[in-house]
């Protein structure tokens, strides 16, 4: 996650996603986690949908996800990044 502020930093997280969630002709999913933690400050994820499937072949697809982190210490964090493929050779 990138800092929007003077104190650079980032943070690290993992989360699951979870059932699909119709939406349109593809699927959405809700992502669940509750905090990242750098040092001695963390913030809060709210409740986070994916974007639409992403086919990437063979069957597989991925998830863009953009959000924001709570305001903690005097800033926010904005996020981008995509789902993993959970058996990404089978």
């Amino acid at each position: 996650m990138a800092e929007e502020g003077e104190d650079r930093h980032n943070h690290r997280f993992a989360g699951v996603t979870g059932q699909a969630i119709r939406s349109g002709n593809s699927h959405v999913h809700e992502i669940v986690f509750t905090h990242t933690d750098f040092l001695d400050h963390f913030h809060n994820l709210k409740r986070i949908l994916t974007g639409p499937a992403i086919s990437v072949g063979n069957g597989k697809h991925v998830h863009f996800v953009t959000g924001r982190t709570t305001l903690n210490d005097g800033h926010v964090h904005q996020f981008n990044f995509a789902t993993a493929i959970q058996s990404p050779l089978t």
